[in-house]
């Protein structure tokens, strides 16, 4: 279903289905926008997950003010990896492979194992770089999740090719 209209507008958002959703995805082309979205679809769902995106860092607490659950700087990230890939190109690229999830690597979340449960989260066989515990997202280095709990959750690198076998970085990645 597609629905053409003002997403400010509750009429609009409502059609759209806003109250069944579990999620709202909010990427206008202002900030101030993005804001005044936010609040409607908060205001209608009160327990929806709403993701926005904003171009200027100094609208993040705006959009989280008014609702957002998480909020996407583009502007900055897009200009951190313009940045990245004049000194650093070879980090520029396994980023832009983090993001594609269909082949290679991928950033991923799973719920902790019932034998990893007191383990900690760098002896897993995944390379795990955060865990999520409750609401909130640990480093994982962090003193906090040396032991993991059951109701954790770990976000780990992924790394699955097209044919479903776990590419070596040298396959992914060939020098040329």
């Amino acid at each position: 279903m597609t629905v053409t209209g003002n997403a400010t507008r509750s009429s609009v958002l409502r059609i759209a289905g806003l109250q069944q959703a579990s999620a709202i995805i909010v990427a206008t082309n202002r900030d101030d926008t993005a804001v005044l979205v936010t609040l409607t679809a908060r205001e209608l769902a009160p327990d929806v997950r709403i993701v926005a995106s904003v171009r200027e860092s100094e609208n993040v607490h705006l959009l989280r003010q008014s609702g957002a659950n998480s909020v996407i700087v583009s502007a900055e990230t897009a200009g951190r990896l313009l940045g990245m890939a004049t000194t650093t190109p070879s980090v520029v690229e396994v980023v832009e492979d983090l993001l594609t999830p269909e082949a290679g690597f991928a950033i991923s979340e799973r719920v902790v194992e019932e034998s990893e449960v007191g383990g900690s989260p760098r002896h897993l066989a995944d390379i795990v770089l955060c865990v999520v515990r409750g609401d909130d997202l640990y480093r994982v280095d962090a003193a906090a999740v040396d032991a993991l709990e059951r109701s954790d959750r770990v976000l780990h690198i992924n790394s699955r090719g097209s044919n479903g076998q776990r590419p070596s970085t040298c396959d992914r990645f060939p020098r040329l």
